[in-house]
């Protein structure tokens, strides 16, 4: 039976690598697929994932409809299994209820892929629709870790090298910890972390220099 299923985590825990795999899993069984996203941290139109794996995706916008979409494909000749989605969280929420008609009515399954909440601890509403209408909601099994070692469970925004808790929830920025300090950054931390607003970077961790329990103090 054709499902909507969601795939979901905090950043750095496989989301569109896990997208492309399956996208390449599917078709390696004479499926046929369609690839979407939206704001991919290499632009427009792509899904890329961190470990360098690429696919050229349809851009979604507001304004983007789904069920018009595959409905054109189908009755010009498309051949059409499953639909990949990515960044699933910036997608308007009627999106999500146009996938879940393309599943029940057109009986295609739906790949969606995206992260829960904000950085704010707040779900986004598109994610919140897939957790209303999905068939299944999967939690990928790759964990990120925070500075400190534990599971990393929520995502971060810093400004100016500052961690926030307000602002626009769409801001697209950089995870990689070479980006400039100056530009908006993301970073995964625990829970206890994320309520502490304590970032690697403002607590002055060295992880390569661990700290020896019985050193002295003056």
């Amino acid at each position: 039976m054709p499902e909507l299923v969601f795939f979901t985590g905090p950043m750095d825990c496989g989301k569109s690598t896990l997208a492309l795999q399956m996208d390449h899993t599917q078709s390696a069984h004479d499926r046929r697929g369609h690839l979407y996203s939206r704001f991919d941290r290499a632009g427009q139109a792509r899904i890329t994932s961190r470990i360098g794996l690429s696919r050229t995706a349809t851009e979604v916008d507001d304004d983007f409809d789904f069920w018009e979409n595959v409905v054109g494909m189908l009755t010009s000749g498309v051949q059409l299994d499953y639909l990949i989605c990515d960044e699933t969280q910036f997608y308007p929420a009627v999106q999500v209820d146009q996938l879940a008609r393309v599943v029940d009515e057109l009986e295609l399954d739906v790949f969606c892929f995206g992260i829960m909440a904000d950085f704010r601890t707040e779900m986004f509403p598109a994610s919140k629709r897939l957790v209303e209408l999905a068939d299944r909601v999967e939690t990928l099994q790759v964990q990120p870790l925070c500075w400190c070692g534990k599971r990393a469970t929520h995502n971060a925004r810093t400004v100016n090298g500052v961690m926030v808790t307000e602002g626009s929830q769409v801001v697209v920025g950089d995870t990689s910890p070479d980006a400039p300090a100056d530009v908006v950054k993301y970073e995964v931390l625990c829970r206890k972390h994320h309520r502490q607003r304590l970032t690697k970077a403002s607590v002055g961790m060295a992880l390569h220099e661990p700290q020896l329990p019985f050193e002295e103090t003056q």
